[in-house]
């Protein structure tokens, strides 16, 4: 203002003024010219100058900010005035169109040069692959979906960035860009917060009572029989009551082992009945929906926490987890309670069951790359993560009478606990050989485990009235595994022992419905280790009277009278030669310890005789037939050199 006064003045006195003599008026006509335009091109100077130090301000990186980051999961953000007096006048006006021109030219440049600000602004402390963090996630809600695919990888193998730059993406990024990292082999931890603090508990309540009060929340009507049994045994049981009337507690898994002997330790009897109970009630969409809804997603995560080594507590939340993760409505809620970070953390672990139980949850979380939906006790161990490996066929292992889907795939002679890390030597000792040495030998395969609950007699039973047979355990088996996507390529089935008279009613039951058809025409061949095909004499000793006074509805199958044995041996004979599979069957040579004073030759040559394919004797007891001792042992080389050929043709395509 003060310089256009001055400019007006100078004119008004250039016109009023008396006509002097012609050589004094021109040469202040030329001073005063002098004096307007240097005063003009000062001002403008000044002003261009202190806006091109205000935009700098305004884009330069608070470095203390930067240095807090590296400590911090959130970022700071400068605050802007909301006094609206600051936003009057043409000065206000012209600042802004200034400043909007200046980050579309900067904007535009980054864009293309994928490069920081230059020039007039190459000291704005930015670093060179600040503008890719963003470009990255811009290009990870494309809706292109190669392009969401190849920005996830690509900030996957960042190794380079500094903290706060995890933390941008792990703050600005979606759901779906969230479980794609967490499911990809080289993210990098920090791309995921911390989970949000859990409500505090109750007054005058324990995470028990709380636990209890879930349950109970949930609808007990129409439920099935053993729902309701593990229900009404949490909520109307002590945990000395339960003590007493188990004797111990017993892994839900089918595996057979003592989980805990005394119940003064934590985790209480309480808890684990009733995560076994929610266990079976996750399985139902609409109870799913209660457990969320009464913040079962935070109380489950606070006992995650609090029993961090108790691998059964654990591993029955993250069942109940992996069944909620099966209802797509609920995905956002789940990612939303931190659960992802736990899942990221849980899948990189050594542990092959924690880390199989979190590629199950996460697998079914991620709908970009997976199709398919895992339900309980499906559970894959190649690939666990994202791969672009193609997958070309399947193999599925079936364990037998009082196994279980990890550790009946152990490798043998060893003492070692499921529990312990899985060495990346393959010389030493591995806790699932097909994850370890399979998996690295036939990369193209998706290698599938399958789990469910067996006993050996009905008073050491998981549930009283839970009686499954053979025909039923093979079609609730049948229609996990179809859900899972198995009949889609070509696929080889390995079992041992029950786990092969499972598949071959599977295969049977298959063969009579027409959606099942893929299963049939994509099987190429079985492998059965020690399968009682006529029958076995375990369900004739009653001398153990700890397993065998009552023998189960599963081991009274293996009786060599059973009627239902023969015709399932006679059918599957005629189907299998008709169909033409490839047939591998390992036979035991040694007797098995049943008890502490009790051997056995549990499935003897003449039973384990298909009637088809090479039947091999190994000088090995029940148990260990399906463990080889080394990677280069008879038992495994036998079996990866079947693999390969029963399927050579599918993996060369």
């Amino acid at each position: 203002m003060s310089l256009a006064a001055y400019c007006v003045i100078c004119c008004r006195r250039m016109g009023t003024s008396a006509p002097p003599l012609k050589s004094h008026t021109y040469w202040r006509e030329i001073r005063n010219l002098i004096k307007f335009t240097g005063s003009l091109i000062l001002g403008g100077s000044l002003f261009i100058t202190y806006e091109v130090l205000a935009l700098k301000k305004s884009l330069t990186l608070d470095t203390q900010v930067v240095e807090r980051e590296k400590m911090k999961s959130y970022i700071y953000v400068h605050t802007v005035s909301l006094d609206k007096r600051e936003s009057h006048g043409i000065t206000y006006q012209a600042r802004k169109e200034l400043h909007k021109a200046v980050r579309k030219v900067l904007a535009t440049s980054a864009k293309i040069l994928r490069s920081p600000f230059a020039d007039t602004f190459s000291t704005v402390d930015v670093e060179d692959h600040e503008c890719p963090v963003w470009l990255l996630l811009r290009k990870s809600r494309s809706d292109d979906r190669a392009a969401r695919l190849q920005a996830v990888q690509e900030m996957s193998e960042a190794h380079h960035w500094h903290d706060y730059q995890y933390r941008i993406i792990a703050q600005a990024c979606d759901l779906r860009t969230l479980t794609g990292l967490a499911r990809s082999q080289e993210s990098d931890l920090r791309f995921f917060l911390h989970p949000p603090p859990l409500p505090s508990l109750k007054e005058d309540s324990s995470i028990e009572e709380e636990l209890r009060q879930l349950l109970a929340s949930l609808p007990q009507t129409e439920l099935d029989a053993c729902i309701q049994y593990f229900t009404s045994l949490a909520l109307s049981e002590s945990s000395q009551s339960l003590a007493a009337q188990k004797g111990g507690l017993w892994c839900f898994g089918g595996n057979g082992l003592p989980y805990a002997e005394s119940f003064g330790e934590v985790p209480s009897a309480t808890v684990e009945f009733c995560l076994e109970a929610l266990v079976k009630h996750s399985e139902i969409p609409t109870h799913c929906d209660k457990i969320e809804a009464n913040g079962g997603l935070q109380l489950l995560q606070r006992l995650y926490q609090l029993h961090k080594d108790c691998p059964n507590v654990q591993r029955n939340i993250m069942r109940i987890l992996g069944n909620m993760a099966l209802n797509e409505h609920l995905h956002s809620t789940i990612v939303r309670s931190g659960w992802v970070s736990i899942l990221a953390e849980a899948i990189k672990s050594e542990h092959i069951m924690e880390a199989s139980h979190a590629a199950r949850t996460l697998a079914n979380l991620d709908r970009e790359t997976v199709q398919e939906k895992y339900q309980d006790g499906v559970y894959v161990l190649h690939p666990q993560y994202r791969s672009s490996q193609p997958i070309k066929a399947d193999v599925l292992f079936i364990h037998g009478l009082m196994g279980a889907a990890f550790k009946t795939w152990r490798q043998q002679d060893s003492e070692r606990d499921l529990t312990e890390p899985v060495s990346e030597d393959e010389t030493k000792y591995t806790t699932c050989w097909p994850k370890s040495w399979l998996a690295r030998d036939c990369p193209a395969l998706r290698i599938i485990s399958v789990e469910y609950d067996t006993s050996l007699s009905d008073w050491r039973t998981r549930c009283p009235m839970e009686r499954k047979s053979i025909a039923f355990r093979s079609n609730e088996l049948l229609r996990k595994l179809r859900a899972a996507g198995v009949g889609d390529r070509p696929m080889i089935w390995v079992s041992h022992s029950m786990g092969g008279l499972l598949v071959k009613k599977m295969l049977l039951e298959a063969s009579k419905k027409p959606e099942m058809k893929t299963v049939i025409n994509n099987t190429r061949g079985v492998i059965f280790y020690s399968v009682p095909h006529h029958g076995s004499h375990l369900a004739e000793y009653s001398v153990n009277i700890r397993y065998l006074l009552f023998p189960s509805l599963e081991v009274k199958e293996l009786s060599k009278d059973c009627p239902a044995l023969k015709t399932l041996q006679d059918d599957f004979l005629e189907f299998a030669k008709d169909k033409h599979f490839q047939v591998l069957s390992f036979v035991e040579t040694l007797p098995t310890y049943i008890g502490s004073m009790i051997k056995l030759h549990v499935v003897p040559l003449e039973s384990a005789d298909l009637g088809i394919g090479d039947l091999i004797p190994v000088d090995v007891n029940h148990l260990n037939i399906c463990k080889p001792k080394t990677k280069d042992a008879f038992l495994y080389q036998r079996t990866l050199q079947f693999i390969r050929d029963t399927l050579a043709e599918d993996l060369e395509n």
